[in-house]
């Protein structure tokens, strides 16, 4: 049999395809078989062989999304924000990425799943805790944060808000998300960190109410 010299490629396009399906019929609502139908010609043992499962696209597709439009690396190097502004304005490009949002509540199901939940959080810790001490160290530096905590912060924010915030993992409805939301933002601000405003606010509680009471 002959190899595919290009599994990166092969890799991007059921990427895309599962992408597109997800976003438009939903991840519960789209098979492997729809993926496979929309690949001209790539066989459904060619998925199996770059993906175990539906989850592991899904996954895929999620960090894929944030590389693509990291909001952390779209900030870091703007003159014109201190350390603060910078941690607000990546929140606020991350929850204004409806496409990404509309993945992340299709994918709270998933973390079900004890090994994905794994994944996330090691993820997490890998590539999102550098960035907040990045930027927390940034702000303690010119005078916008004033924490002792930035490394203790840097590692907390990711199993907040990835973890604590789960409704899969601890039970909670819309409201009851929306006042942890709000336990986070007044516990960052104790410790010297107001990282949170209004228009985040108003962001997250969208966020929040496009889920399915008691997902």
């Amino acid at each position: 049999m002959a190899r595919n010299k290009y599994p990166e490629v092969t890799v991007e396009r059921i990427l895309d395809v599962a992408q597109r399906l997800f976003l438009k019929k939903g991840y519960d609502n789209t098979t492997i078989q729809d993926i496979v139908d929309e690949l001209d010609g790539l066989s459904k043992g060619a998925v199996y062989h770059h993906f175990k499962s539906k989850e592991e696209i899904m996954d895929a597709v999620g960090d894929r999304m944030f590389t693509l439009n990291n909001p952390f690396e779209a900030v870091k190097k703007r003159s014109d924000l201190n350390g603060l502004q910078k941690l607000q304005e990546a929140i606020r490009i991350n929850q204004s990425d409806d496409a990404r949002t509309d993945m992340t509540v299709q994918a709270i199901p998933l973390t079900r799943n004890p090994r994905l939940l794994v994944e996330m959080i090691e993820s997490n810790r890998r590539i999102l805790t550098p960035y907040y001490r990045e930027l927390l160290e940034e702000g303690n530096k010119d005078g916008s944060i004033h924490t002792e905590y930035a490394r203790e912060i840097a590692e907390l924010m990711p199993l907040l808000t990835s973890l604590w915030l789960l409704p899969s993992v601890f039970p909670a409805n819309k409201e009851e998300m929306k006042h942890k939301f709000h336990f986070i933002g007044d516990m960052l601000e104790k410790m010297g960190v107001p990282l949170m405003d209004e228009s985040i606010y108003a962001l997250v509680e969208a966020f929040f109410e496009k889920m399915p009471d008691g997902k």
